[in-house]
């Protein structure tokens, strides 16, 4: 497939056959699965998941030449939707729970990540992701407590996935050939998790937390309480403890208590 990558769109194309046939595989696809792809690109990934032979496939991309393209070669195996991933309405597209593969732009993969997160139905919707990010990013999904790659990222990620680094793949893997290495990541949606009314309210109190992540959290604690002293008692918060001392079960319980005051 001829085609000129746009450094806009964040285009990077995996060509290694070995590593597209290893995130394809940890789909465990089979002839009941509806499958959802972003960002299809030049089809590698897409060729690998089409022998699957899954029930349902979705592919979404945004630039119309590779859709067009896409369109004219995958048309009897998959239906193509050239849309931008940010824009999804996701509970009008599912009507089964699905699988998720994409090696998502680079620019804006937290936000893709976010927006699923913020789903009321997330569990509901999906089975698994398989996703590819920049390692800088992955990293800071899957970072513990008490770690410097801790921060807002993992905990709104703890929130509702369970999420688990798979590999990390060099730059020559790709085309163009990226400047930074990539990682892919497995998500797998929980079944339970915390209830808050707005997820936006654990954005706003981790933001708030992590604009200043070498302070003692008083300061973000008097910055979101009218009666501070009272929320560090109930919850049993070390005042003078640091954000990424925090586990992310203790920022769920600041911002259950944030929406409630």
């Amino acid at each position: 497939m001829s085609f000129v990558p746009r450094k806009s769109l964040g285009q990077n194309f995996l060509l290694n056959q070995k590593i597209i046939k290893k995130i394809v595989d940890l789909g465990k696809l089979n002839n009941e699965s509806t499958v959802i792809e972003i960002g299809p690109g030049t089809g590698n990934l897409t060729e690998e998941i089409i022998k699957k032979k899954p029930k349902d496939f979705f592919a979404i991309e945004k630039d119309i030449n590779l859709f067009s393209q896409l369109n004219n070669k995958y048309k009897s195996d998959l239906i193509l939707i050239n849309q931008d991933v940010l824009t999804i309405n996701w509970q009008s597209l599912i009507k089964n729970k699905c699988i998720v593969f994409g090696n998502l732009p680079y620019n804006i993969s937290s936000k893709i990540l976010i927006n699923w997160i913020r789903l009321n139905n997330l569990n509901a919707l999906f089975n698994k992701f398989i996703l590819m990010f920049q390692k800088e990013v992955a990293d800071r999904i899957v970072a513990d407590v008490n770690s410097s790659n801790y921060g807002r990222l993992a905990i709104l990620t703890a929130w509702k996935l369970n999420a688990k680094k798979i590999m990390d793949i060099d730059p020559e893997n790709f085309f163009p050939k990226p400047k930074v290495k990539s990682s892919v990541i497995y998500f797998e949606p929980k079944r339970d998790f915390f209830n808050l009314k707005n997820s936006r309210n654990l954005e706003k109190v981790t933001d708030i937390f992590f604009q200043n992540r070498r302070k003692m959290i008083k300061k973000p604690i008097n910055i979101l309480f009218n009666e501070p002293s009272k929320i560090i008692n109930k919850l049993n918060l070390d005042e003078k403890s640091r954000p990424q001392n925090l586990d992310f079960l203790t920022f769920l319980k600041i911002s259950d208590e944030y929406e409630n005051q």
